[in-house]
Formats: structure tokens, C-alpha cells, sequence
């Protein structure tokens, strides 16, 4: 059956409203991202009722633009696919109402995702996913260790116990009074610093492959106010390299144990903090030294972030298995993978 597959793929989790048409689950036409990062860089973080506006606003601009660029209209598609979690109820609501007004009207059936499922998925746009596989998934509100044993079958496997990387990320960006999101300052100023503070490495040693950030975060922060209170002035550049290598060394370190404990062929590295130079450099070398045989995908730059495309990716997969949902398909903001 070489009948091209096209699916219209909505995302709006959190600050940004995607729309997307994905050709075969693999093959991006169109994916039109309208961030918000502005209207909340002033708030040092995401307001959600500010967010949601955003989305009102947006949504319909975006499916027609993604129409228009992939050239495509209602009658060519297959599915509409929707993010339905997790994320922030109220900006979930807009994508969810939107995808359900376009499926119904256009006869079209509805497929949920998830959020996170899409994030590892956005892989596929780069290369095919051969199974079994391992991703690591660090973002803003997750960083976790998922095996796949097959497409559609996710199993956590380690998480975080507390904060995750992309917010350690942005609470420690506040401290150092960086903009928001700080993810990609930090980076660009580790790169110019050396790691001279040796902040704590948690569960590093220990026999799980879970992860904790708040300790790094809290020695972060009394570093620098007792330095404040003493007058003293540190390197930001050193702070900020510092406080990296203490994140990529855990996150390194805990996912190739998980890649010498399963059986797996590919590692996939995805989510907003995946864009991180420091992470995607250290990442490559160690499995080219300790791993050899596991190929690393890491999506680009452009899909780390949230956008629609990966999950038109996601899509794809759970078209195949009928995966369709009814027009109650309700947000489930803290929707989450199973645990081994």
C-alpha cells in the first residue's frame, strides 16, 4: 500500500501553539510554531491563563498556515492528531477543542498523544527508529529514562525524584539573572567557564537509574548568597560551567548504564534540553567510547522544542493501531508512561 499518509498534528502544552502536516509519519510539510516566549519572558516563567489567551489567538492562524504551506487541504488528510497531556489543562483545552471542531467538521477521525511520546518520536523525522531503543527525555517538567521494547510501547525506567534538568535550569538562570528561558545562556556561558565549584553529582553512584536535581539547585543558591553576603564576586561563566557539568555528568553517566543494562540499538535524546550543546557533545563522545555498538539520534535544534511535527511523528504509529479517540477525549495534564 504506497498510499501517502498525511496527518494534521496540533500542539499546545504549554507556551507554544504548533501546527503541522506530516507525510507518512516521517516527512515534515508544513510546521508553523507560534511562541509565546515574549509575553512571558517579563513573568520569569510560564502564566498559564496568559498562555492559554495565546493559544486562543493563535490556533486557527496556524492550522490555516500549515494547510496553506504543505499545500494540502481538509480532503488530503487521513487523521487529525492532538496533544491531550500532559502539560497545563487550560492551553491543552484550546488544542483539544480545535482538533475536535476539524475532525468533525471534515469527517476526519481523532488520534490523542502524548506529549512525551512526541518529543521521542520527533527522532523519526531524522532517521528510522530500530527497536529496542532507549530515549532520554529532558525538559522543562520531565527528564526520565524510557526503554522501548517496540513503535507505541514506552516503559519508564528511571525519573527524576524532584526537579527536572530544564527547571533546575531555569531556577538557576533566575539566580544569575539571566532571561527566561535560560537553558541556552547557561550553555553559551559554560562554554566559556571551566567547571571550578564542583557542585554535587546526586545519585550518581547509586544502583537505579534515577535522577534528583533540587540538591544541585539548593548548593547553587547558597553558594551564591553566601558569596553575596560576603561581598564576593564569582564567575559567572565558572558558576554556569560548573552547574552543567553536574547535570551532563548525571544525565550521562545514569543513561549509558541503562544502555549497558538493555539491549538496545539506538539512544534517543529528546526534549527541550536536548538543544544543549554541552549535553549533546558529552553524550556523543561517551557512547562512541563505552557504547559503541547504540546509535545516538539526536533530533535538530528545531524539534527539540515543543512543535507539532513530532507529533504528527507519534501519530503516525497509533493511526496504524487505531489508536482513535472520541469526541470526549478530555486534557489529562499529568498524563504519564508506565514504570518497569
Amino acid at each position: 500500500m504506497n498510499e501517502t499518509e498525511l496527518i494534521l498534528a496540533i500542539e499546545s502544552s504549554c507556551d507554544e501553539t504548533s501546527v503541522a502536516v506530516i507525510e507518512n509519519g516521517e516527512k515534515i510539510l508544513s510546521n508553523i510554531v507560534a511562541s509565546q516566549i515574549k509575553s512571558h519572558k517579563r513573568f520569569g516563567g510560564v502564566v498559564p491563563e496568559v498562555a492559554s489567551r495565546h493559544h486562543v489567538e493563535q490556533i486557527t492562524i496556524c492550522i490555516e498556515e500549515a494547510l496553506n504551506e504543505a499545500n494540502v487541504t481538509a480532503k488530503d488528510l487521513r487523521a487529525v492528531a492532538v496533544t491531550y497531556g500532559p502539560g497545563l489543562v487550560g492551553a491543552l483545552l484550546i488544542g483539544l477543542s480545535a482538533a475536535k471542531a476539524f475532525a468533525w467538521a471534515n469527517g476526519l477521525p481523532l488520534l490523542p498523544i502524548n506529549h512525551m511520546a512526541g518529543h521521542i518520536y520527533a527522532a523519526r523525522l531524522v532517521e528510522p527508529l530500530e527497536f529496542p531503543l532507549m530515549a532520554l527525555l529532558v525538559s522543562g517538567g520531565h527528564t526520565e529514562l524510557v526503554y522501548m521494547k517496540e513503535n507505541g510501547s514506552f516503559e519508564i525506567i528511571g525519573e527524576t525524584r524532584d526537579d527536572a534538568a530544564g527547571e533546575a535550569y531555569d531556577k538557576v538562570g533566575r539566580v544569575l539573572g539571566l532571561n527566561y528561558p535560560s537553558g541556552k545562556e547557561i550553555d553559551e556561558l559554560a562554554h566559556q567557564g571551566s567547571d571550578t565549584y564542583n557542585f554535587p553529582r546526586a545519585m550518581m553512584k547509586e544502583d537505579n537509574f534515577d535522577f534528583s536535581f533540587s540538591g544541585l539547585k539548593s548548593a547553587f543558591i547558597n553558594l551564591t548568597h553566601n558569596a553575596e553576603q560576603r561581598g564576593e564576586v564569582l564567575d559567572h561563566n565558572n558558576l554556569a560551567a560548573s552547574f552543567q557539568a553536574s547535570v551532563i555528568d548525571v544525565l550521562v553517566a545514569k543513561t549509558i548504564r541503562a544502555c549497558k543494562t538493555y539491549p538496545v540499538k539506538q539512544l534517543i535524546v529528546a526534549g527541550g534540553v536536548a538543544a544543549n550543546q554541552g549535553l549533546r557533545e558529552k553524550m556523543s563522545s561517551t557512547i562512541e567510547s563505552e557504547v559503541p555498538e547504540v546509535k545516538l539520534i539526536v533530533p535538530p535544534l528545531r524539534l527539540c522544542g515543543d512543535n507539532a511535527a513530532m507529533i504528527g511523528a507519534a501519530a503516525h504509529v497509533e493511526l496504524q493501531k487505531h489508536h482513535f479517540a472520541g469526541m470526549s477525549l478530555n486534557a489529562n495534564p499529568s498524563l504519564a508512561f508506565q514504570h518497569i
